[in-house]
């Protein structure tokens, strides 16, 4: 499989996310956030999935299976890696401005790679997403503009007061 959009200068991660996001999307998934942690043999990739009707247990072996060739192939990790692809939880990665887009009016915690008006953790609901900045309601009538390129890591904090339909 070639992957679309690789060249001399992506990175590791940004590889593995591009044909992630080809192998996901030839099975109707999407990819939330693919990783690479550790070196050598212990090195780890991550991927989680997503579908809107949510993700089974047959949806991470299918993806697994097909992505693991799909490395395999393209060869780019050395030495022995593990491969963990899951759903991505309850407290769901927060990585592109079409997430938060996505979820607005969820509640979110972002941390910052830089201090902003002093700090780099916020909680809020997420009142907007776009044009390169995402807007959080911190607190009734407090609102915080931050820039997607200074957020380090954002999640979906999960409301466990809402009942699932059916129940």
């Amino acid at each position: 499989m070639a992957v679309r959009g690789t060249g001399p200068d992506e990175t590791l991660e940004q590889r593995i996310r591009g044909l992630a996001d080809q192998v996901a999307a030839s099975l109707g998934l999407e990819v939330v956030l693919a990783e690479v942690k550790g070196e050598g043999a212990r090195s780890v990739v991550r991927i989680f999935i997503d579908q809107p009707a949510g993700i089974t247990l047959e949806d991470c072996e299918r993806f697994s299976k097909r992505f693991s060739v799909a490395l395999d192939v393209e060869d780019w990790i050395p030495s022995k890696y593990t491969l963990e692809v899951s759903s991505p939880g309850v407290n769901r990665p927060l990585v592109r401005e079409a997430d938060f887009a996505r979820f607005r009016g969820e509640k979110a915690r972002v941390r910052t790679r830089v201090p902003l008006g002093g700090q780099k953790n916020f909680k809020g609901r997420i009142v907007d997403a776009g044009g390169g900045v995402v807007t959080l309601e911190a607190a009734p009538g407090r609102q915080v503009e931050i820039a997607v390129t200074d957020i380090d890591k954002a999640s979906l904090i999960a409301d466990l007061s809402k009942r699932p339909q059916g129940s």
